[in-house]
């Protein structure tokens, strides 16, 4: 998206003129849905400023640009690298406190940008100008004030927007980034924050203190939805009086153990789904992370502990369903569920996982599902005879900087036959700084993890059921863990790129075939 001259804009009448017009300025990929008011509203400041401002007519913004995954719009943007100028437009008179929060959001999201910033907001009706000052008030100005400022705004960036908010500026992980977790530097989707205040409201007094009442709360969602990232914000949000703990199973890996040392306001358990549970120190509340993988026992360890001294408990938990039932026999979302009076809520919005590798992974789990896309262009596919054959392809995916996520069930690591040298060219696989590249690791330790490209192996024990379930004929010994579960898993740790080696499979080959060249 484009900026857009909004006095040539303004000169148009006609709604669906304006609309027709807009879209060929910024080079949106659909028609803005623009109000009568909102035209009338921008033409008004446009006039103003062209009263006081000779060079008015000349000036772009970014108009009503909404910040990608996170939902955040704002009416009007200029950017370039001494400073940044935001003007929001109101059409009827809207109380102060209002207009000062939304100015305030708009600063919070817009500071990944790293650069000094104006912030003001149009009320047509009344025709008054107001700023938000340094310290946080709101100011009336007028129309000389912001001439004076965006005069000096020269030589504005003018080239796609949505270049300047990357996601992975501003959507993180508490894990594989533990010091922008800790110093706030990261974002919450209007879906996050509005779990978070349901589930705050329920558990916190007025004052701010925890409840002493037995609860339990949880939120799931499909993998990349950012269910880690809202329960840390959470166990965050609760620590700075209560005094609470983390619950972790699955992978204890080392980015844990850094975010564990340097959060001394909250305690961790590292888990296994067979462990029984015991708590060194009495708490205010507890956060289950990877809830999916609890067990009946520990499960039930938690919910007595919780019951005996009256303290919430808030879970977040994955949630299998594109999987084949059978492939899920062990599922501790379903147990999660069955709890007495559990207060659930989902997370729909995907944040680490784009349209397209959640369209084509849903399709591979399930070949039978709707969401059907014509292109995968990030999508990589390749056939093996051999294992021979499967690492000189690993080799060739290394090399354009593919993380291999291998699976202990069907074997197959490869790791010490993998060319790795020091002129490799990764991006996101370079995250263990000092210690070198990473090439390879194994499912159950890619957990809560990511990585901008993926590649896993699929061999020659998976099928498609009847109803297109992919399915493996391989299970660990206590039936809790599939092949087919790894792969999902694994699969859905890639933010950017997914590639899938069939090794002697030519069934499968030919089905994923079939997804990628469809239409």
């Amino acid at each position: 998206m484009k900026p857009v001259n909004i006095y040539a804009l303004t000169r148009i009448t006609d709604s669906e003129r304006t609309k027709r017009l807009e879209r060929q300025m910024s080079g949106r990929s659909r028609y803005l849905k623009i109000k009568e008011w909102e035209t009338e509203g921008l033409k008004s400041l446009c006039d103003n400023l062209c009263s006081v401002m000779e060079d008015a007519p000349l000036l772009d913004f970014f108009y009503s640009f909404t910040m990608p995954k996170l939902g955040k719009e704002f009416d009007l943007l200029r950017i370039n690298e001494d400073y940044v100028i935001n003007i929001e437009l109101k059409s009827g008179e809207v109380a102060d406190e209002a207009i000062k929060k939304q100015l305030e959001q708009n600063k919070y999201y817009l500071s990944t940008l790293g650069h000094p910033m104006y912030f003001y907001t149009y009320i047509s009706k009344s025709d008054r100008l107001v700023r938000l000052s340094g310290g946080g008030r709101l100011i009336d100005t007028d129309w000389e004030e912001l001439a004076t400022v965006l005069n000096r705004q020269k030589s504005c960036y003018d080239g796609d927007i949505e270049e300047l908010f990357k996601e992975d500026r501003y959507l993180i992980s508490p894990l594989t980034d533990p010091g922008r977790f800790l110093r706030g530097d990261y974002f919450l989707t209007s879906q996050q924050r509005d779990i978070r205040r349901q589930i705050l409201h329920d558990i916190v007094g007025g004052k701010g203190n925890v409840i002493r009442t037995f609860s339990v709360h949880g939120f799931t969602g499909l993998p990349g939805t950012g269910k880690t990232l809202l329960l840390y914000d959470i166990a965050m949000q609760l620590s700075v009086s209560r005094k609470v703990c983390v619950l972790h199973l699955g992978s204890h890996a080392e980015e844990l153990r850094q975010l564990d040392e340097r959060l001394k306001r909250v305690d961790f358990y590292y888990l296994e789904s067979t462990d029984r549970i015991e708590l060194k120190d009495e708490y205010d509340a507890i956060l289950v992370d990877e809830g999916h993988r609890l067990g009946s026992l520990n499960l039930a360890d938690i919910m007595v502990i919780a019951t005996n001294v009256h303290i919430p408990v808030i879970i977040s938990y994955d949630r299998e369903d594109i999987i084949s039932p059978d492939e899920r026999s062990h599922d501790g979302a379903e147990l999660i569920e069955k709890i007495e009076d559990f207060l659930g809520y989902r997370l729909t919005n995907r944040i680490r996982l784009n349209s397209e590798l959640s369209s084509f992974i849903s399709l591979v789990m399930c070949i039978s599902k709707g969401g059907h896309r014509y292109e995968y262009p990030n999508v990589s596919l390749a056939y093996a005879t051999d294992d021979d054959e499967v690492r000189h392809l690993l080799n060739n995916y290394r090399k354009n900087g593919y993380i291999y996520i291998w699976d202990e069930l069907i074997g197959g690591s490869f790791e010490n036959s993998l060319d790795v040298t020091a002129s490799d060219s990764g991006n996101a696989l370079s995250d263990r700084g000092e210690e070198g590249y990473m090439h390879c690791i194994e499912a159950k330790d890619a957990t809560c993890r990511e990585f901008d490209r993926v590649v896993m192996l699929i061999d020659e024990s998976f099928s498609y059921d009847d109803d297109g379930y992919l399915r493996s004929s391989i299970r660990s010994e206590d039936k809790s863990v599939s092949a087919v579960r790894n792969l999902f898993h694994g699969l859905s740790r890639a933010k950017k790129k997914v590639a899938l080696i069939v090794k002697n499979n030519p069934e499968i080959f030919d089905r994923l075939l079939a997804i990628l060249q469809r239409g």
